[in-house]
């Protein structure tokens, strides 16, 4: 039976597109049932009105604080009974209340190779440190912030000279790839959170998750 999806954007919605285009594809094992924006002028609602996937939008000031903004959300999200909730540029903080009810079928991708750069300008924070590798990935959602199980990581090299704009445009290829591969691991029943740890094929990952290496591809 194919999974319901559900995907919560804030801005330009590339990773949404990637999905999308994943699914018309048949490389995702799932249907996204809706796309939800706190931003009413998101481009991702655009991609989703094409694809003719239901676009949502809530303004977080038309309630009086972020628990009563959870909580329409959450009431909104379950009128689609997702099997999974993915979170694609989504630049809110959700509550601890909204995380649990979704804890397990939660995703994530993040600009780093996580544990490092949790948070906001992490490509910045990769040229400031004067690193050589650079990276995104796909986590589980827990209610630490980028605190989640990892799945999957990809590295992108670091040239001198480059610009945040490099970066992320080199980043966002990587993403691309891999944040279907992982929705399609969990619509497939392949992928699991136990026990605070991601699990593939009844196996636990290592802490930092598995590594795609193919990012000399995209260079």
């Amino acid at each position: 039976m194919m999974k319901k999806i559900v995907v919560l954007i804030s801005g330009q919605g590339s990773n949404l597109q990637a999905l999308i285009d994943a699914q018309q594809e048949g490389h995702i094992n799932g249907k996204i049932s809706a796309v939800f924006s706190n931003k009413e002028f998101a481009y991702g609602l655009e991609r989703a009105r094409k694809a003719n996937i239901p676009a949502h939008w809530l303004d977080a000031k038309h309630y009086s604080d972020p628990a009563k903004f959870d909580l329409a959300l959450q009431q909104a999200i379950d009128h689609y009974q997702p099997d999974l909730l993915v979170l694609a540029g989504y630049m809110r903080i959700l509550g601890s209340v909204f995380v649990q009810h979704y804890i397990g079928r939660l995703l994530n991708i993040h600009p780093s190779l996580l544990p490092k750069y949790k948070g906001l300008h992490t490509h910045r924070q990769v040229l400031e440190s004067g690193d050589k590798e650079h990276g995104t990935s796909v986590h589980f959602v827990t209610e630490e912030l980028d605190g989640g199980p990892i799945i999957l990581q990809a590295k992108v090299p670091v040239f001198k000279g480059d610009s945040e704009t490099d970066l992320i445009q080199r980043v966002q290829v990587q993403e691309h790839n891999i944040y279907p591969r992982v929705v399609n691991w969990f619509t497939q029943g392949c992928l699991v959170m136990l026990d605070n740890a991601a699990w593939l094929d009844a196996k636990p990952l290592p802490l930092q998750g598995l590594l795609d290496n193919h990012y000399t591809h995209s260079l």
